[in-house]
């Protein structure tokens, strides 16, 4: 097969869910298959460690993106004879003309369902070319059975055309040394109590005050000296977060770092005493798969697709009880025990969800074009 992949977005949502999926797909997909040919779609550098024998990179440009996914990418395509495109970034770009085996990646209808915590831009490019999008595709990769259900909920006409392949966290999300761990925080972050971590945005479906309110609850309650750790770019709500702190009176208990590297992450997930995840809505909620890859014990929602991802691994709460959450914490930072044997539920679950599983089901889904 000759398939073309958009790649674009590796480079152009660098940091983000899409544009870790972007890549780790690719980069596995390169991996497995040595036979069939690739056709990456790319906007500026770092291409390099793509660069295999069976590769060749489109070059584009960011300005002129339009014009390049509604007429020289199209072109590219059909005067090639390429069998397969690829669009992992929800399908944004596909264009009608296209007579290859069309395939999106739709991670979840977030701008569908909670409206209210999108980007205005966005959210009307999302709503605008979705459902022309959805009815193009001749097939649908979504990342969780829960998005599926969203999906069909909207669009029941795409039932039938939609796989589910779970996500993966990357291979650098591993248990390090708490102690080594605990240095490097110290002296980079200041970071040097026990401490209590949450990584992700700060839209208001990731419901993170509700995790702010329980701490100032418990903080006392610990039998040791705790920080909250909040790690995530300063954009979003954080002003109204470092409001709620200031209000909470916990100022000098609550860490907010900015953004961190997926070099660092590693280092937080394998030093915390505990990972919370309040968030009220992923189409999968891949940092939750980061922390059990280090071990660290996780309490989480038990709504949307979450469940699909920690299984019985995670202590779950009601994303609205704040009592609930705060007992849970206290239950488990001051019970060692509980703490290893969430910490060892952790490591198990993560083993179940590999890129090059991933990878090997999308490779299964490119394969249906020799159906078409």
């Amino acid at each position: 097969m000759k398939i073309a992949f958009d790649g674009r977005g590796i480079n152009w949502y660098s940091g983000t869910g899409i544009g870790t999926y972007s890549l780790n797909i690719l980069k596995n997909l390169l991996e497995i298959d040595k036979e069939n040919s690739y056709h990456i779609f790319w906007c500026g550098g770092n291409f390099e460690k793509l660069n295999y024998h069976n590769t060749s990179f489109i070059f584009s440009s960011k300005k002129q993106y339009k014009f390049f996914e509604n007429f020289y990418f199209p072109q590219y395509i059909n005067t090639n004879f390429l069998d397969v495109y690829h669009l992992p970034q929800n399908g944004l770009g596909l264009n009608e003309n296209i007579l290859a085996y069309k395939v999106i990646t739709l991670h979840d209808i977030i701008p569908y369902t909670m409206p209210d915590t999108v980007g205005k831009g966005y959210l009307s490019k999302f709503i605008e070319n979705i459902p022309k999008i959805i009815k193009l595709a001749d097939a649908i990769i979504t990342v969780s059975e829960y998005s599926k259900e969203d999906i069909c909920r909207f669009f029941p006409y795409s039932h039938d055309k939609i796989h589910v392949i779970p996500l993966a966290a990357n291979s650098n999300f591993k248990k390090h040394r708490k102690d080594y761990c605990k240095a490097y925080l110290s002296e980079m972050f200041k970071i040097n109590k026990e401490f209590i971590l949450y990584v992700g945005g700060f839209s208001p479906r990731k419901n993170v005050p509700i995790l702010i309110e329980a701490f100032s609850k418990i903080k006392n309650e610990l039998k040791t000296p705790h920080n909250l750790v909040i790690v995530g770019s300063h954009k979003d709500q954080i002003l109204q977060l470092e409001q709620l702190v200031s209000a909470l009176g916990i100022e000098d208990d609550v860490i907010f770092t900015g953004y961190v590297s997926d070099d660092e992450l590693p280092l937080f997930y394998s030093a915390c005493d505990l990972f919370v995840y309040p968030s009220l809505y992923e189409g999968f909620g891949l940092p939750i798969l980061e922390a059990m890859n280090c071990g660290a014990p996780v309490i989480t929602v038990n709504c949307t697709s979450i469940p699909e991802v920690s299984g019985d691994a995670a202590i779950y709460f009601d994303g609205c009880d704040v009592l609930k959450l705060s007992n849970e914490i206290v239950d488990l930072v001051n019970d060692n025990t509980k703490k290893i044997l969430y910490s060892e539920r952790s490591t198990e679950r993560a083993k179940l969800f590999k890129w090059e599983k991933t990878a090997e089901k999308t490779m299964e889904v490119y394969k249906l074009s020799n159906n078409e």
